[in-house]
């Protein structure tokens, strides 16, 4: 097992929980400068609005904020769970608060009205929320290799099974990138609108997963 060095009861576990706080907290705030305040004019109608390209903002805006704020919340109740910290749990968590705080950039090439219907910027974005929820998953699973996390009823398997869950979100953002591709960016954004669905049933069987894990332990 790596060298811990940090306890949770220490005051460097706290800063370094308190750090990455700041860094989610930071990113999220930073999407509103994605919106563009509109003319006079456009506040004439809801039309003006939409012509204006507000929707489009509110679309990138609403997503990011809701990509950043599950972001935080598995972060938070995953190392809030460990009982310490290593240097390459610690190593993934950085990795990870890197491309969270990237989101707010690649966000205004999909929520710009000069940029949001090219392929690129949603490609780009995708590979971005790829990426972080790889590293969050690899943090996870190196967390239960130094022995930092309770190990599940069940054991490796139980595991091995959460963490394929995981992938589900990396898996919907990538197969995204070649639908942008070749098809546009409005399909590709509607292939995310799927994980609405996935996302859930992935958490399901994740839980019904551990439910029979801890039954089967018991008999």
């Amino acid at each position: 097992m790596a060298n811990r060095i940090d306890a949770p009861d220490s005051p460097e576990f706290g800063r370094g929980l308190s750090f990455t706080d700041a860094i989610y907290g930071f990113a999220i705030t930073l999407l509103v400068v994605n919106l563009d305040v509109p003319s006079p004019a456009a506040w004439d109608s809801w039309t003006g609005l939409v012509d204006a390209g507000l929707l489009g903002q509110l679309f990138g805006f609403v997503l990011s904020f809701v990509v950043i704020a599950v972001f935080w919340r598995v972060n938070f109740r995953l190392v809030r769970s460990m009982s310490g910290l290593t240097s390459r749990v610690l190593t993934a968590n950085i990795v990870c608060a890197f491309f969270i705080v990237l989101i707010p950039f690649t966000t205004q090439g999909i929520s710009d009205p000069g940029t949001r219907d090219l392929a690129l910027p949603t490609v780009v974005y995708a590979l971005n929320i790829a990426l972080a929820s790889l590293a969050q998953t690899v943090m996870y699973v190196l967390a239960q290799r130094d022995g930092l996390v309770t190990m599940p009823t069940g054991g490796p398997r139980t595991v091995r099974r959460q963490t394929l869950f995981a992938l589900a979100t990396p898996v919907v953002f990538l197969v995204s990138i070649p639908v942008a591709l070749t098809a546009g960016a409005l399909p590709a954004h509607v292939v995310w609108l799927s994980l609405l669905v996935i996302g859930p049933l992935a958490g399901r069987f994740a839980y019904v997963t551990a439910t029979r894990s801890a039954d089967a332990a018991q008999t």
